[in-house]
């Protein structure tokens, strides 16, 4: 057996069938929920898998993932591994012209959506779909609320729900061998330019990403061993990635749940006091989540309306995609005081770098301890950088293996050293030490240049977020004519706070940065946007922030 991912599922179905693999709650506090046994979602799997068989979906086609979290979104997920097909997920926060740029970029031939976006999409997949287009067929999960207004005489794509497409596959297993050349595509971006599909392997993706490189323990060295290790130990492992399985972390938390055999739980949406409830009552050990964003409404609810929620089976609460800052980390921990606190670092073109040291702060900076094919390199001669040196940080080996129909931007980031093997130059710009431990700086795409100095917003916001009346901040470049940018802060105060001044923000700055990277400007706002996932959006702080100086 190859370690390919569909495999390696069935193998441990095979082990523990009934097993508990997936709880679903649908709309948290109403307590409809699912529950399905690890037989039970392989068979599911298996019927959708068919039905997309028998609509025409061969081996190496793409099939778009365009859901809230559910179990439809994981069944299909793993019903195109199993037919070979490709999984590749869509960002439910896109308008109509988004969607059909990512359809027709990602060739998609076959979509899965929630009926909750039929009308964006039946635009976007009328204008895909005609005249020759790739796409079509699509599946609904859910019954539309009213059919969508005019799209009269547009050329769609067959639509079946997914109940009726579901009844109508078979649940048995027989599909053709597979390969770890199979793919993954993973969609990303949204904060700068158009998403980008990074193309993985499974061998590749299960390595880097999914737990088979064991990071943490023994790695696996053999595909069989997978499942050897589920039938000999035990279960009671439970695992909640809580953000949108559109996004590559929390599908991957949910797959190396599959593969430890333990129970996996997802919500439809975030609700902060929803997730606690949860946590107590599936008696949940590993939480996933995205940032301060995610945690610091999980802290305020567990200090105030949830009050004394039982969290004690809590062994881990890790974020990957964006940097928890020490003063939420702080405030979680008090609350919470034996759960292990993880700030991962990883990307979708890299999988998992590292974790962050005990000692990462406002003061040392993002620092990482990585694994041994992390480094930092510099991005002209792509060769490793001397200690103390500025450079990118890149990683070898099981990477990806590019951007699906960009060949211009996978020869930037994706390369071959001297000896042939591969490695993904990735956009944060960080130093190494003598021990090997990085500090990342930031992302380079971000940097603010201030009279010829770099700012990196990362640091800036952390410094900012340890001020007692900052709920949350993004910060950016404001052009000015002497110094060709200076800092701004755009700043959502913590509630019942109305007298927060640049003057107090900059003084409490100036203990922790340098003069050049103390904020110039500030813009107080209601709410900071982010993504659903909490990642930040920097093109919406640089057009508040723009515009504060235009109306000043």
């Amino acid at each position: 057996m190859e370690y390919n991912l569909a495999d390696l599922f069935e193998s441990i179905v095979d082990v523990v069938p009934d097993r508990e693999a997936l709880v679903y709650v649908d709309h948290p506090g109403t307590g409809a929920e699912r529950r399905l046994t690890y037989a039970e979602l392989d068979a599911a799997a298996n019927r959708i898998a068919h039905h997309l068989a028998s609509r025409g979906v061969a081996p190496g086609q793409h099939v778009g993932l365009h859901l809230y979290n559910c179990v439809e979104y994981l069944q299909t997920a793993l019903a195109c591994l199993k037919m070979r097909a490709v999984p590749v997920n869509v960002n439910y926060r896109y308008v109509a012209d988004e969607l059909a740029y990512l359809y027709r970029d990602a060739d998609l031939v076959a979509l899965v959506y929630d009926a909750e976006f039929g009308e964006r999409v039946a635009v976007a997949a009328g204008t895909v779909a005609a005249p020759t287009g790739r796409l079509r067929h699509l599946v609904r999960v859910g019954e539309p609320t009213s059919p969508p207004a005019g799209l009269a005489g547009s050329a769609l794509p067959d639509v079946v729900s997914y109940a009726d497409a579901e009844a109508s596959g078979s649940p048995e297993r027989d599909f053709g061998a597979r390969s770890g050349d199979d793919q993954i595509i993973i969609y990303t971006g949204g904060t700068t330019g158009m998403p980008k599909g990074v193309m993985w392997r499974a061998e590749d993706l299960f390595f880097s990403g999914l737990g088979g490189g064991a990071p943490t323990g023994e790695p696996v060295r053999r595909a069989a061993e997978l499942a050897e290790r589920v039938a000999a130990g035990g279960d009671g492992l439970v695992f909640f990635p809580t953000a949108p399985l559109m996004h590559g972390t929390s599908t991957l938390t949910a797959f190396i749940g599959f593969f430890f055999g333990q129970k996996v739980v997802i919500h439809r949406k975030y609700v902060p006091e929803e997730v606690l409830r949860t946590i107590e009552r599936e008696r949940v050990t590993s939480v996933s989540l995205v940032g301060d964003a995610m945690l610091r409404p999980l802290a305020d609810a567990l200090a105030g309306p949830l009050k004394g929620t039982d969290c004690s089976s809590l062994l881990s609460l890790s974020s990957s995609g964006a940097i928890l800052s020490e003063t939420v980390r702080g405030q979680f921990q008090a609350l919470v005081p034996n759960v292990l606190i993880l700030n991962n670092f990883g990307s979708s073109e890299s999988g998992f770098n590292g974790t962050a040291t005990g000692d990462a702060g406002p003061r040392r900076g993002f620092r990482l301890r990585v694994n041994s094919r992390t480094t930092v390199v510099d991005p002209a001669t792509r060769r490793p950088v001397a200690p103390g040196e500025i450079g990118r940080l890149a990683q070898r080996g099981q990477v990806p293996l590019g951007y699906y129909n960009d060949p211009a931007k996978t020869t930037e980031t994706f390369f071959r050293d001297a000896r042939g093997e591969r490695w993904v130059l990735l956009g944060d710009v960080a130093t190494v030490d003598e021990e090997g431990v990085v500090t990342v700086l930031g992302r380079g795409s971000q940097c603010i240049n201030t009279g010829g100095e770099k700012v990196f917003p990362e640091e800036v916001e952390e410094a900012l977020k340890s001020h007692p009346g900052v709920y949350d901040v993004l910060v950016a470049g404001v052009p000015d004519p002497r110094w060709g940018n200076r800092v701004a802060a755009v700043v959502q105060p913590c509630v019942g706070v109305a007298d927060l001044t640049l003057v107090e923000l900059q003084e409490h700055c100036r203990e922790r940065l340098a003069g050049y990277k103390i904020p110039r400007a500030l813009v107080l706002t209601s709410e900071i946007r982010r993504s659903p996932s909490g990642k930040a959006d920097y093109r919406w702080a640089r057009s508040v922030v723009a515009a504060a100086v235009r109306l000043g």
